[in-house]
């Protein structure tokens, strides 16, 4: 046995070794694109990021980012944690796969065998290296995101448990548990998906200290569940909901300083548990009969003061962490107090005291890694640059950790997308209303008028959930968003024809057409299931076919095989691809060789009465951190991108499974040949599989030497002027430039400001802030105005044809006469208004021309005022407000621009007075659409920008990348057109060559801007470069429309929107090239197009 335990420690670390060894040689030298540079900053600074927020995360990366070098290798340190958490998470699974293999082998020391001990180290080994080379785990391994620490958490939770059962009949076993629990707090300040292990936990319980028995496995099961929900819904908002109390009380009620109730609770509930682990930990003087037979401490006289004591400590414990407050639901809190006191002082009057006291040490020690949360709260108090939510007191972390801001998604039962509301008489004014639930009380600080008042926090309306009509509802609702690309896939996924409905609303009979129940359970199994987790499953252990995200096309994104006959059924004939296609990195094949091992492994596991009990315990992880997220998630369609990370819980339990597909062929050779030699065949051959993944999978996971997602961030902060304001408005557009300023340093003279945050009162509080060298912004709206939901939205009438300044739009929007609130009243509410859709803002031209917003040359161009037309528009909402009072009292002072990734939606139709620059448009009093500063964007474009590493063949950039890189060549095209038309043909020529030079067709492949390119090339007169480009285009397209044309008629339909894209770039070629192409060539090309348009046109009926 101590061999083995040697052998088995030393062979871990091995495969930890290997696993650390890759990650490390493959993670991202910076930051990532999405959330990482985000999670970095947050790291770097101890700064406060998006809800729910990661602040055990944010702490312990912080310790890694001080073995930087310098700033610039911050992000390389936090991307080392993450290696280093993969490999340790790694280290845990072999464990736990011997772990499970032994106690399957091994009954006696005589079983410990040379042939056993292989297999059970092979088993190990094959298993975690599976897991380490799969394509999710190994994504997330290699950047400084939350998933990698998190993974390592449920590893680690799952491997204690499994070290308990070894243990638990001895003293002191408890001792497991405990740190589970405390894991299981810290963990909370990571990532929430290490909860889901708690039923897992369960499990393993049950079948050590009882007889197992199908009903008991129910009940064990029930009551794990119940302490999930019990975490998750109870304790974790529950701490906040009763520490809000504490603090009005001690606010509002005593006068006391914001948080000193906070602070106070915090106190009282860690005196209260203190008290209660001492009352429990007491020894007995009074033991019954029954106690002394296992030694068990129980209660002798149900009313001594010593029982009295501890019973009380733990109900004022109970209702402290807020367990019972389900949802912040009071009245049910209240009833569950009162069975829990029931309980203890009336009905069982032997309690178990080492089982009260191991519940409120496992409470405590929760408490304390859920504690992580007072940096979250500190941090925010001290004002840092990057503040999302502002959560500095009680109530707004409690919707911080909640995540109100992304509202909330039925799941047993609500409305579908065709749902009406349901109105209701209201009582103030003669109409109806959208009825709804008046939910908890929302509470903020109080804006102050003076500094003289005191604190106090003010009730800012209540939680609403509106109604629906219930005959429009149903149970288990999937289908539920109103959006109007979503509704189109619901349909197509969910074959939706409908039900006719009809109902009666505001008094009148009403029909609709809902989709049925089997619609809605079709959408669930074909999209939810199938293709946002079956799909990813099998990318992981069978094949995956690119890297490009699929919306249920044939073309991308799905899964594959490696082998022909079944690849050419699921996603076309595999024999004509496209060169595109099959050199994609992401096309991985395994030949579905993990996916059959792991199916042997899941059959050995159930061979035997002692091992079934594993595979069940095995079954429910991977259960529970795959199924059970699905229904949870509850995702739409058109996700931005994909989302297999979520169920990387999920592939380690399949992994487990994997590694005892070892012991299958284990048993099977040791039927003819000697054991030993039967388990190292086993064991090699197996290890193939490993390997056969490293192998596949490395091209499109090695992220060494690719800097695109800092170099493209700083390519927008080094589009803009000196201490520019600069408007964003999603992850990529916004993390980048934030990472660069907050840990790098970068232009932190410039205002990066997200529209999406900009709708928040506490975000346009924080813009009023001096960053860094940044200057506040000159926005004059005063907190009282637009904090605690006041100018949330204001709506766009009609009243005036004339149109008026944005200044006196403003003042009707924060005025205070009664008279604009009584017209209000006229249209049944309150409500804040402009009164017409036309504005404009008068132009100080000698300030626009001071402040370099326009060169002196050109300051005849500039218009005396800026008209802005709101017609399409039924409101304007709290960003575009902000925007407007901005340009209002900025009178050119600062530059002002909106990134080119931001939606046309946001512009307020200034689009006509957009100055390109770069990769942002410039603000200016120039009515003049579609103009360009050539002169500082060819600057910015050629001589500053960085473009990292994406001229490199050996670096590997993914889709997303790609799609930065295309609109990088759009700007060019903008640029180059713009030098043509003035007449610069020779700076049209260089900067034609650059773009070419630094995104070469070789590493970013032609899209569609790639034929713009290709015209601009013919008008400075480079013939040869730009058919060279054409004719790559072309081939490329003929490929894919050749391919597609070659597939049966149901394949065909899956891949038209493809089709239709390659044939409008066919289109666009033969358009451009046509008085350049050889006559006959060029007939032969357009006979070919003539066929795929006919095919098209087939596809379309």
């Amino acid at each position: 046995m101590k061999s083995f335990k040697l052998i088995n420690n030393i062979s871990g670390w091995i495969v930890f070794a290997i696993a650390a060894v890759v990650y490390i040689l493959t993670i991202e030298p910076t930051a990532s694109f999405w959330d990482c540079g985000e999670f970095i900053s947050t790291a770097d600074k101890l700064e406060v990021g998006h809800p729910p927020g990661a602040p055990f995360f944010m702490l312990t990366a912080r310790f890694f980012t001080l073995f930087a070098s310098d700033q610039a290798h911050v992000a390389m340190m936090v991307n080392t944690f993450s290696a280093l958490c993969s490999a340790l998470c790694i280290l845990f699974l072999f464990w736990t796969i011997t772990h499970l293999a032994r106690k399957a082998m091994i009954n006696d020391e005589s079983d410990f065998t040379t042939g056993n001990i292989i297999a059970i180290i092979g088993s190990g080994a094959v298993g975690a290296l599976a897991y380490t080379f799969s394509d999710t785990f190994w994504f997330s391994a290699v950047e400084g995101e939350v998933y990698a620490y998190s993974s390592l958490f449920t590893a680690v939770v799952v491997w204690a448990m499994l070290k308990w059962e070894d243990v638990a009949d001895q003293p002191y076993a408890n001792r497991w548990l405990v740190l589970i629990a405390y894991l299981m707090g810290l963990s909370i300040g990571v990532h929430l998906l290490n909860l889901l292990t708690i039923p897992v936990l369960g499990l393993i319980y049950y079948y050590k200290k009882y007889t197992p028995t199908l009903q008991g496995a129910y009940i064990a099961l029930a009551i794990s569940c119940v302490l999930l929900v019990f975490v998750l819904f109870g304790l974790i908002p529950g701490f906040a909901l009763v520490a809000g109390w504490f603090e009005l009380l001690f606010v509002n009620v005593l006068g006391f300083g914001f948080n000193t109730g906070t602070i106070f609770y915090a106190l009282l509930t860690v005196g209260c548990l203190a008290w209660g682990i001492y009352e429990t930990n007491k020894e007995e003087e009074v033991l019954t009969d029954d106690a002394s037979l296992n030694g068990v401490k129980t209660v002798g006289s149900s009313n001594s003061a010593e029982n009295l004591r501890y019973k009380i400590s733990f109900v004022l414990s109970f209702f402290l962490l807020g367990i019972p407050f389900f949802g912040s639901h009071i009245t049910l809190g209240i009833i569950l107090l009162a069975a829990l006191i029931a309980y203890l002082f009336f009905i069982n009057k032997n309690l178990n005291k080492a089982l009260i006291n191991l519940i409120m040490l496992c409470s405590a020690v929760i408490l304390l890694g859920y504690s992580t949360y007072a940096t979250i709260i500190i941090r925010s108090a001290a004002n840092t640059p990057m503040d999302q939510n502002s959560p500095d007191d009680v109530f707004s972390l409690k919707s911080y950790l909640n995540r109100d801001q992304y509202g909330d998604t039925p799941l047993l039962y609500g409305e579908s997308y065709a749902s009406e509301y349901l109105r209701e008489k209201d009582p103030e004014n003669d109409g109806w209303k959208v009825a709804s639930d008046k939910g908890e009380t929302l509470w903020a600080k109080k804006v102050k008028v003076s500094p003289e008042e005191k604190d106090q926090y003010e009730n800012c309306g209540y939680k609403e959930k509106y109604k629906y009509v219930s005959k429009t509802c149903m149970i288990f609702p999937r289908m539920y968003s109103k959006q109007a690309s979503h509704i189109e896939a619901y349909k197509r996924w969910g074959n939706v024809t409908g039900r006719k409905v009809t109902y009666e609303n505001m008094n009148k009979r009403e029909t609709t057409v809902v989709p049925t129940f089997a619609e809605n359970m079709t959408y669930f199994f074909r999209y939810q299931v199938n293709f946002m987790y079956i799909r990813y499953f099998m990318w992981n252990f069978v094949g995956r076919q690119n890297d490009i995200q699929g919306h249920g096309d044939i073309v991308n994104g799905n899964w594959i095989t490696g082998i022909d006959f079944i690849d050419n059924m699921l996603v076309g004939d595999q024999s004509n691809l496209p060169d595109e296609l099959r050199n994609n990195k992401g096309r991985n094949v395994y030949y579905a060789l993990p996916l059959i091992l792991g199916i042997l492994g899941m059959i050995v596991q159930t061979r035997t009465k002692k091992d079934k009990q594993n595979f069940w315990i095995t079954m429910l992880l991977f259960l529970m951190t795959g199924l059970a997220i699905i229904l949870y998630l509850n995702q739409t369609p058109y996700q931005p991108r994909e989302r297999d990370y979520a169920y990387a819980g999920s592939f380690y339990a399949f992994c487990i499974w994997i590694g005892y597909g070892v012991l299958f062929f284990y048993d099977l050779l040791s039927q003819f040949i000697q054991k030993g030699i039967a388990a190292s065949i086993s064991t090699l051959a197996c290890l193939g599989v490993p390997i056969l993944m490293g192998v596949q999978n490395w091209d499109d996971h090695d992220r060494s030497g690719r800097y695109t997602a800092r170099d493209f961030g700083q390519n927008y902060l080094l589009s803009v002027a000196p201490n520019a304001v600069i408007f964003t408005n999603g992850d990529n557009d916004t993390f980048p430039l934030w990472y660069n300023q907050e840990v790098e340093g970068v232009r932190t003279d410039v205002r990066v400001a997200n529209l999406s945050y900009l709708q928040m009162g506490w975000y346009i509080d924080q813009m009023k802030r001096d960053a860094y060298e940044s200057k506040a912004l000159p926005i004059s709206l005063t907190p009282d105005q637009y904090s605690n939901g006041k100018l949330d939205v204001a709506y766009i009438m009609t009243m005036l044809k004339d149109s008026i300044r944005i200044t006196d739009a403003m003042d009707i929007l924060t005025s205070k006469d009664p008279r604009f609130k009584s017209f209000a009243k006229r249209y049944g509410d309150n409500f804040d208004f402009i009164p017409t859709n036309k504005l404009y803002m008068l132009v100080d031209s000698a300030a626009a021309v001071n402040s370099g917003t326009v060169k002196a040359n050109d300051a005849n161009k500039i218009a005396s005022k800026i008209d802005i037309n709101l017609g399409g528009k039924r409101y304007l909402g709290k960003h575009e407000i902000a925007i407007l009072n901005l340009l209002q009292n900025n009178n050119w002072e600062r530059p002002i621009y909106f990134a080119v990734t931001v939606g046309e939606d946001s512009y307020l139709n200034l689009k006509k007075n957009f100055q390109l620059e770069g990769m942002a448009y410039r603000v200016v009093p120039i009515n003049q659409p579609g103009r360009v500063n050539t002169e500082a964007m060819y600057d910015n474009m050629l001589n500053k920008f960085k473009w990292g590493g994406v001229e490199n063949p050996d670096v590997y950039l993914d889709e997303n990348n790609l799609r930065m890189t295309s609109t990088f060549r759009h700007m060019f095209t903008r640029l180059v057109d713009a030098l043509i038309s003035e007449g610069k043909k020779d700076s049209a020529r260089t900067a034609l060559d650059y773009c070419m030079k630094v995104m070469p067709s070789k590493t970013v492949p032609h899209t569609f801007v790639s034929v713009v390119l290709a015209r601009q090339y013919y008008q400075v007169g480079e013939d040869q470069k730009a058919e060279a480009i054409l004719k790559e285009i072309k081939e490329n397209s003929m490929q894919y429309l050749d391919w597609i044309s070659g597939m049966s008629a149901f394949h065909q339909k899956g891949a038209a929107e493809e089709f239709e894209q390659q044939l409008s770039i066919l289109s666009e070629v033969l358009r451009i090239s046509e008085s350049k192409m050889d006559k006959e060539l060029f007939d032969q090309d357009y006979k070919k197009f003539v066929a795929y348009s006919q095919l098209y046109n087939k596809l379309r009926k």
